[in-house]
This record gives C-alpha cells, structure tokens and sequence, in this order.
C-alpha cells in the first residue's frame, strides 16, 4: 500500500494515459489529454528508477514540488513574506529608498517610524535647536598629502571597487555615466581599467589588487611601463592598492576560463579562455615598509596623483604595523579605505562571508585610532565602505572618522538591481552581474547611469539635511558625541560612550594607558608576523568588548 501511495502520481498518469489511448479511437479529445499524461509517466518512470536522488526515486515527479517550492522561496520571501525591514542584506525599506531616489520618486515616509525605537539596534542623531540655514550641498574632501603633486576632491559618497567582468560591460558604463554627471568617482575594483570605465569619461579610482591585472607581465608580476600608462591618464584620479575585500578577506579569487572572454583578457592582461587567478597576496612588497614603498612608485608613476590602500580589517597588529611602517619610512599613503566584512557584490566562500574580517563599524574605528593615536591622521584620509546606502549611513559613518564613504550594492540597486542574489551564476535577470548579451540588453547605459547621478544627488542631499539638523555646516564637523546608540530598553549612550577614541599621538607617547597597548607592542614595521606574543593581547581585545556591552 505504502508504495502504491508513494507513486500514486506517475501511476494515476499511467492509467489516465491507457485509457486515453484507448478512448483516442472514439474522439481526438483524448489525444490532447495523452499530451499531458504521457511526460508525467515517462518523468515518473525515469524518477524512480534513476539512482541519483532519494526523494524522487521514493517519490517519483511528486518530489519534483519541493523543489519548485525551493526555487520560488526567494521571491516569494521577497515579495511576500518579509516585513519591510526585515530582507538580507538588504531590506525592502533600504531597496525602495534606493529605488525611489534614483527614479527621481518621492523618499517620503508617512505616520512616522517603523523602527523599534526602544530596541537595542536603534541609533539617532543628536540634533540642535539652532539648526545651520545654509549647509554645504555638494561636501566634498581633498585628497593628497604634501607627498602628492595632483590632489583631488572627492565626493562625499562614491562608487565602490566592482570589476568588469564580475558586473557587465553594460552596468560598468552606466555606473561611469552617473559618475560623470553626477561629479563623484568609480572605483574600477581590481579587475583593471576597461574600455567601458573610459567611454563616459568619469573619474576614476583604478584599483591594484594581487593580480595587478592591467599593469602585469607575464608571469604576474607588477609591469611599471604598463601601470604608468595608465595611470598617467587625465581621468584616472587616484590608484588604489587593495589587499582585501570585505566579502572574503584573504582569499584571493578565480575567473574560470568560461568567463574570460577575449574583451576581459585584453583588459586585464591576461590569456584568454584561461584560469584567471587573482593569488592570496602580494607580489610586489612582503613588509609594511616595503607596502609604503611600492606605494610611493605608483605614486610617482602616476604624476604624482594620490595613491591610497584599501583593505579589510583583521588582525589589529597588522593595522599598527601599517602606521609603524609609515613613521619608520616618511613615505604616507593618501588615504585608507576601509571595507567592512558585512560587504560584498559578488560570490564569497559562506564561512569567509559571515564569519571572516571585521565589521565596518569596528575597523573603521580601530583604524581610526591607529592613524589618530600615532599622530599621522593629518596626512592619511580616510573612507569607509560597506553596506551604505542612505544619507544616515553616510552621518554615521562620517562621526567616528571617515572622511568619505563608498557604496557598491546601493549603485547596483540604483541601476537596476534586485537583489535577485544570482551575482555568481551568470543569469542575474536586470543584466547587471552577467556577461550574457541578451540580459545585458534590458540595461541601457545612458537611462540606468541617470538614475545612479540622481540616488547620489539625493542621497548626499539627505546627509546635508542631517547635518544641518546637528547644528552644522559640513559633514565633516559630525564628531562621536553626535550618534548616539541604544545599549538596552533603559539604556542609551553617545557612541564615544560605547567605542574608545584615542587622542592625538597617544600610541606614540603613552601606548601603555589605551587598551591597544600589546597590539601596539605586536606591532613590526618590517613584518606582519606580530613581534611579540598576542596572548595578552587577545584580552585586552576581550576587555574591549565588555567596555562596548557595558
């Protein structure tokens, strides 16, 4: 019995399909319902006979449900079933004010907040009854310390390192349209500087990462003569040496040879139809000091434009060593980028994405300190990138020390993204992430890119509007005191309350009275292996946590 209730679909078919032959005689009728019996029987016999899966060979085609139900989950969780504020990574609050900026629609909220006001998650921004008439709309930050002969103003908000090849030729084009019409800078991400970041003409960051694609030899190795080609470039604004991203810090990555066209090679440098590999580290440098080195030869190679690091942050050691590395040479980077490990546009190993590098908020801050508490924060900027996308993040972000923030997810939403989460099969349906012609055809260029210039404009208009509420005139006056975090029901505290802020120069004059003191220590300008063991620093690490829950 129990079998025959397990194959009742494919049997039920097989009956209803004989007795369609035979009634097939008497009336055509029945051969239309033989259409439709017929591949549920064959479909039924091939389940149950095939010996790859269990369920199917259990339950033939009647299994087959469960995965339709798998396949539709996403969107009818999407579309459906979550609250507004409750969609990973992103919500469908966040995408829709995305959305609405770059349509040029209304961002308006009616009745008030949705948010749970008394629930530990909550942030607001300490306004003032004298609010600024006049703030700055369009906040910009120069870039370029006194190493540097071209500095640059950048936006407050701008476009994060995403490669051509993991998005589409299409998406990299609208992006730099934006950027051009919008007066804000596209980094270029690692996978070189293409021939659809140079069609419109915006500014570009042009990112170096471990396969130095577009300025390598051969054998992989940084190329000078290349680099500086295209460096010297009027719309390449700055270089940008990335030792990690936030989706999968130290992991290095691979574009199978399926993927490397013959457009990709040309622009990255390497063979066509091949393995593309983008190794762990770094070729060209083993040391701090050597870091700082070989980014003052881009530097140079350049013009003299800003050259800056991008990284993840991981082991506090190595981000003092970084700083250690800059007082020991003289030689400072422009600027650091900081990437939070809750970033990340395309696919990353699960354990590495939710469990690998630090969080924005955390990195930011411990980087903050290492610049500030060794009294080089005057010479380095510093920016902030992962998961930003509305006018508060920018606030937030810009209170506990970047000087500018970046977005790569929210530029995606603005030209068509839907969170559709298919980046890494190729098939993403608005033709963002996919180098498959006939998706790339729904994004048109000059129509998205619009739409990008018009989600920046708003959005950096809103931090203007949150700094003026605060009682200031540029973005760059929010301090610590101004954001303020709920730390229980009961509870709420300044975040200078809730994180530590060191002040100028104390890792070098009294490292001993901060709670860095044995990472400081650790810390060797001529290695990234810790000088010292880390064991009490790990509790200091510990009891930095509990001051952040106390």
């Amino acid at each position: 019995m129990n079998a025959i209730l397990r194959n009742i679909v494919p049997l039920a078919a097989l009956a209803l399909s004989l007795l369609a032959l035979a009634l097939a005689w008497i009336s055509p009728w029945w051969l239309i319902l033989l259409l439709f019996t017929l591949p549920i029987v064959a479909l039924g016999l091939y389940d149950y006979f095939q010996k790859r899966w269990t369920i199917t060979r259990n339950y033939p085609v009647a299994a087959r449900l469960r995965w339709l139900f798998y396949d539709l989950r996403p969107f009818l969780r999407a579309y459906i079933v979550e609250g507004d504020l409750e969609g990973k990574p992103y919500s469908y609050e966040a995408r829709n004010l995305v959305h609405a900026r770059a349509r040029g629609e209304t961002d308006t909220h009616p009745f008030g907040t949705e948010r749970d006001v008394a629930g530990e998650e909550y942030q607001w921004v300490n306004h003032s009854i004298a609010p600024t008439a006049d703030p700055d709309t369009d906040p910009r930050v120069t870039v370029g310390n006194e190493q540097c002969a071209k500095p640059y103003s950048a936006s407050v908000l701008n476009i994060s390192a995403m490669s051509f090849g993991a998005l589409s030729a299409n998406a990299v084009e609208a992006l730099n349209w934006g950027a051009k019409r919008g007066g804000f800078y596209h980094d270029t991400g690692e996978g070189g500087f293409s021939p659809y970041h140079r069609k419109h003409g915006g500014d570009i960051v042009w990112e170096l990462g471990s396969g130095y694609f577009g300025a390598r030899d051969d054998d992989g190795n940084f190329e000078p003569n290349l680099f500086a080609e295209q460096a010297s470039r009027d719309q390449v604004k700055m270089t940008e040496i990335k030792l990690s991203q936030g989706a999968k810090p130290g992991h290095g990555g691979l574009l199978p040879a399926a993927k490397v066209t013959q457009e990709i090679a040309e622009t990255r440098k390497v063979p066509a139809h091949q393995d593309c590999l983008s190794p762990r580290g770094h070729k060209a440098f083993n040391t701090p000091a050597e870091m700082m080195e070989f980014a003052a030869k881009m530097r140079d190679l350049s013009g003299g434009k800003p050259v800056g690091l991008k990284l993840c942050i991981g082991q506090p050691h190595e981000a003092f060593a970084l700083v250690k590395a800059m007082r020991k040479t003289g030689i400072f980077p422009d600027f650091i980028v900081v990437d939070g490990a809750e970033g990340g546009t395309g696919a990353a190993p699960l354990e590495l994405s939710d469990h690998v590098g630090m969080p924005l908020i955390d990195g930011l801050i411990l980087m903050r300190n290492a610049l500030v508490g060794a009294g080089v924060k005057d010479k380095v900027r510093l920016a902030a990138s992962g998961k930003v996308y509305s006018g508060y993040g920018l606030a937030h972000n810009l209170a506990i020390g970047a000087d500018w923030c970046n977005a790569a997810r929210a530029f995606m939403f603005s030209i068509g993204c839907i969170q559709a989460q298919r980046c890494h099969l190729g098939t993403c349906p608005t033709g963002v992430t996919t180098q498959d012609p006939r998706r790339q055809r729904g994004l048109v260029p000059e129509v998205q890119g619009e739409r990008a210039a018009r989600f920046h404009r708003k959005t950096v208009e809103a931090l203007s509007e949150i700094t003026a509420s605060a009682g200031l005139t540029h973005p760059s006056e929010l301090e610590p005191h101004h954001i303020v975090h709920r730390i229980g029901v009961t509870q709420a505290r300044t975040i200078d309350k809730v994180y530590p802020f060191l002040p100028e120069g104390i890792l070098t004059d009294d490292p001993g009275s901060t709670d860095y003191a044995d990472w400081w220590a650790a810390a060797d300008p001529d290695s990234f292996k810790p000088r010292t063991d880390l064991g009490r620093a790990r509790t200091s690490l510990h009891h930095n946590s509990h001051l952040r829950e106390a």
